[in-house]
């Protein structure tokens, strides 16, 4: 072999290997698509339910300021959901420094761009509907109407409210009937729903939640069941961030939820090696969900620590297309 020969081997061998590079990247971008596809195809055609993203699953890199909540629904189309859940209290800042109309027009353009639907509004930090005394309720009912309006003008169906409030059930029953009949009643003339959500103390004791349906009697107030969310009590009489006490038992309320359900949390906080939810059974729930007739929208809500949000919610994603095709 001459030197200039011994030159031109490792050359074109680095070419050979650059062009199997590239057809190995091509397969591997052609397999990616193929799966998505195949995902999207599952998640359209066999489940009995549509998948949407709650914004909560992004409050980490909200709040830490690694992503600007007004780009939620750019967000959500690359990670390939069609519907999108709002939080409130994400957007804070924002109405303070923009305005809540300009806020609701950069929102619901950015919908628009990205194809994907406006689902709900969960409201916080708006005064309590439940709270005993009834001038401040009422302040509170007229606090969450202009969410209520907001959520008409997104075309979106529903707003989540919180019932906190004593923790007597008989006078948080009678309080809660009262604040949710004002505020459905106003959120009927929107065409509107007021959803509550179990969010812990006597709100997650679901038998008592849905005395209170019956006892508003209002079609347009109903309830959102997520699947975690069933802590009664917890140390130190702590409303977050303390160990639970006392829980209610979460397959029996979602059951005593659906008749009443409008929209569906599906919320998840660690997975193991299987892709499974390690505290509870999201095949059962799902076929709870199913045999009460519901065919909306369950929303991805991540709320764990070991994995990134994105990671986070790519796996209940995934979990919930894996067991809802199997129904």
């Amino acid at each position: 072999m001459t030197r200039k020969s011994r030159k031109i081997a490792p050359l074109f061998l680095l070419a050979l290997f650059f062009m199997a590079s590239l057809v190995s990247c091509k397969n591997n971008q052609e397999a990616k698509e193929i799966i998505e596809t195949n995902l999207s195809q599952t998640e359209n055609q066999e489940l009995f339910f549509k998948i949407s993203l709650a914004q909560w699953s992004l409050s980490k890199p909200i709040i830490e300021g690694e992503m600007d909540p007004m780009n939620f629904a750019q967000k959500a189309h690359e990670m390939g959901f069609s519907g999108i859940e709002y939080v409130s209290g994400l957007y804070a800042s924002k109405v303070e420094e923009m305005g809540l109309q300009t806020v609701l027009d950069t929102l619901k353009a950015r919908s628009e761009q990205y194809n994907v639907e406006n689902v709900l509004i969960m409201i916080d930090g708006e005064g309590d509907l439940a709270v005993s005394d009834k001038a401040e309720r009422n302040k509170a009912v007229e606090n969450h109407k202009k969410w209520v309006d907001a959520a008409q003008f997104l075309d979106s169906h529903s707003i989540r409210v919180n019932l906190f409030g004593s923790n007597d059930a008989g006078i948080w029953k009678s309080n809660s009937i009262d604040g949710l009949k004002k505020l459905g009643e106003y959120a009927s003339t929107k065409g509107i729903n007021v959803l509550v959500e179990n969010h812990g103390y006597l709100s997650s004791n679901a038998k008592l939640l849905v005395e209170v349906m019956e006892g508003v009697n209002l079609p347009n107030v109903g309830t959102l069941p997520d699947f975690g969310n069933f802590c009664l009590k917890r140390e130190g009489g702590e409303r977050w961030d303390a160990k639970c006490t006392e829980e209610y038992p979460r397959y029996q309320g979602i059951e005593e939820m659906m008749p009443f359900a409008k929209a569906v949390s599906a919320k998840s906080y660690n997975f193991n090696e299987e892709g499974q939810e390690t505290s509870m059974d999201f095949q059962k729930i799902l076929k709870i969900v199913k045999d009460a007739g519901y065919k909306g929208y369950i929303g991805v809500e991540y709320e764990g620590q070991v994995l990134t949000a994105e990671e986070g919610i790519i796996a209940t994603k995934k979990l919930l297309i894996a067991e809802g095709s199997k129904l």
